[in-house]
């Protein structure tokens, strides 16, 4: 069973959520004094996301409707023989990692009256729909949508806004971007919004903007400031977390947001004059928050290297703060972990790299120790200030764990993240060699002959690029990589258009681009022992990207074994089946165990 998405009602009484208890994910309501949970919404193929209306006696909500079915149809009873017919796919995205092959369903929204669980459809057709909030008179919701004429193609996302009496839409973002996270002002005077207009496409930084109701004029508020609006750190233990938007206060004049910047995600506060000041910035990873309008107090949820994470309640206008959770006090106790210290050091041209060294648990003075380099995916992510749950089990082995976030990252602002674009393999993967240069001549603990290499997603290709182009590391794991950029462009979910916006070729006009960038063209190259782990249903990075480079290697004689992972998607290592997710930290560990001294 998974409950999910929990949603205080405005008079703080009752809770709505989702859940899959009855078979199907849909809306339930509980008392926050407790009792068993109210069934709402009975829809044919299941609701979620509910988002309650100012009067607290609606829920507009999501759900999925095929061409023939309404959202007042009624989940039928299940048959115990499922026909076998034939998938026809007419649209190039027709896959999506974590959720599998696309049906003719189409996610529309819908309004449920709490009291009487009648439901009012106001979306429909072939596209999909996001809830997003209610304006504060309970007249409008705003939602996030393509509505363009070919969606596969342009790719971009609006912000709508429909008054409920006569269904009347006006769009507010400006056709030309991906935007989302709306939040209403009190008195409905702004909406504000996160987003960017795809300037520099896949690597664009999110920016926060400003909507006025009355003007009709949109306005981005933080375009001077070269940073990441909401959080982008990366890691295996914080699923599921997502930008909460802004949090205005009560005097319409304001509002709280998250912003990721130099490793850390923090809280800021900024005005409808585009002001704007840190409330919260410290070493740390804020992966939650929630802010009362009118004390301008909050609720952090924040974890550190040290600590997987809790909930805190922090003074924003005096910083103020009280730990209200203790979660993983049994298991701090049982364990010793390793802190992480702050590195930077110089790229071969000159650009600053910013990262972390954890030296292994019961560190001695005067002893080497075999050293693991770690890669994060996206490239467009960072590592930051937060729990890692493989860097700890690493460390624990013996390992000196050493994670930098390369150009392309997030978080050090635009020409940084934009950098690796057209360039997978060039100065990026010189960074990841600066790194391992600056472990072995500044960190005197270090082994230089037993270094490792490992990371997931482009961090997997980029440690395939590694091994194909140096034989400076003894083992590498590589985990839901990309070997082929020839054929990841056919067969990933995102792969037509990524290919093109970050490798910088297609299959049509320049296949030899994507050849070049692949490191399954330079495997002969290859000496280092490299173990390969995947899951079977990872739609982002399929599972032929490793199953090519395992044959590849096996081949020409080449120290390789493959690990395939059932059931599983691109989050595996964050969001996968426990038991799985444990093989696959017992698969990586056994590799290194084995290869290093």
């Amino acid at each position: 069973m998974k409950d999910s998405t929990p949603k205080w009602s405005p008079d703080g009484k009752t809770i709505a959520f989702s859940s899959n208890r009855s078979g199907r994910s849909q809306l339930y309501l509980i008392s926050a004094e407790g009792g068993e949970a109210r069934q709402l919404t009975f829809c044919v193929n299941g609701a979620k996301n509910p988002i309650w209306s100012p009067s607290g006696a609606h829920l507009l909500f999501e759900a999925a409707v095929a061409p023939d079915q309404h959202l007042t149809d009624e989940e039928a009873q299940s048959e115990n023989e499922t026909k076998l017919s034939p998938m026809i796919v007419e649209r190039i995205r027709y896959k999506s990692d974590g959720v599998g092959f696309l049906d003719d369903k189409n996610q529309q929204l819908g309004i449920v009256s709490v009291s009487t669980g009648e439901i009012t459809q106001l979306t429909e057709g072939d596209r999909d729909y996001t809830a997003g909030c209610w304006s504060p008179d309970g007249q409008s919701i705003v939602y996030s949508a393509n509505l363009g004429e070919e969606p596969d193609h342009d790719l971009l996302t609006d912000v709508h806004m429909m008054k409920l009496e006569d269904k009347q839409v006006t769009t507010i973002t400006t056709g030309r971007g991906v935007f989302g996270s709306p939040s209403f002002s009190p008195d409905g005077k702004y909406l504000t919004l996160s987003g960017h207009e795809r300037d520099y496409l896949s690597a664009t930084l999110s920016r926060l903007w400003l909507y006025s109701v009355e003007d009709e004029e949109l306005i981005c508020l933080t375009a001077d400031i070269d940073v990441q609006i909401g959080d982008v750190a990366i890691g295996d233990f914080h699923s599921g977390t997502v930008n909460p938007g802004a949090f205005w206060t009560k005097d319409n004049k304001g509002f709280y947001f998250l912003m990721s910047d130099q490793g850390n995600t923090g809280v800021y506060y900024g005005t409808i004059e585009g002001e704007m000041y840190p409330a919260i910035l410290d070493e740390q990873h804020v992966y939650g928050l929630s802010v009362d309008p009118v004390s301008h107090k909050a609720i952090v949820a924040i974890s550190t290297p040290t600590h997987p994470g809790d909930l805190y309640k922090v003074n924003l206008s005096t910083g103020e703060k009280s730990q209200l959770t203790n979660v993983n006090e049994e298991f701090l106790a049982e364990i010793e972990l390793s802190t992480a210290e702050a590195i930077t050091f110089k790229a071969p041209d000159g650009w600053d790299i910013h990262g972390w060294v954890m030296k292994p648990v019961g560190y001695e003075e005067g002893k080497k120790y075999p050293t693991i380099m770690e890669v994060h995916g996206g490239p467009h992510a960072m590592y930051a200030n937060t729990y890692f749950h493989e860097f700890q089990m690493l460390a624990s082995q013996g390992y000196v764990v050493v994670f930098t976030n390369p150009r392309g990252s997030h978080g050090y602002g635009q020409a940084f993240v934009d950098a690796v674009r057209g360039d997978y393999g060039g100065a990026d993967y010189q960074d990841v060699m600066a790194a391992t240069d600056y472990a072995v001549v500044h960190l005197h603990y270090v082994d230089e002959l037993n270094l490792g290499i490992t990371g997931g997603s482009y961090g997997g290709f980029m440690t395939n690029w590694a091994v194909s182009h140096t034989n400076r590391f003894k083992v590498a794991v590589t985990q839901r990589s990309i070997s082929n950029w020839l054929s990841f462009y056919g067969v990933s979910d995102i792969g037509y258009y990524f290919s093109e916006w970050e490798v910088g070729g297609d299959l049509v006009h320049n296949a030899e681009k994507l050849w070049k960038h692949s490191p399954i063209a330079y495997v002969d190259q290859v000496e280092t022992p490299l173990l390969i782990l995947h899951g079977e249903k990872d739609y982002r990075c399929p599972i032929e990207q490793a199953e090519q480079l395992f044959v590849a290697l096996k081949k020409q004689k080449k120290p390789t074994k493959f690990v395939r992972f059932p059931e599983s998607n691109h989050e595996l290592s964050r969001s996968g089946n426990p038991s799985l997710r444990v093989e696959r930290l017992n698969h990586i560990k056994g590799w290194f165990v084995e290869h290093l001294d």
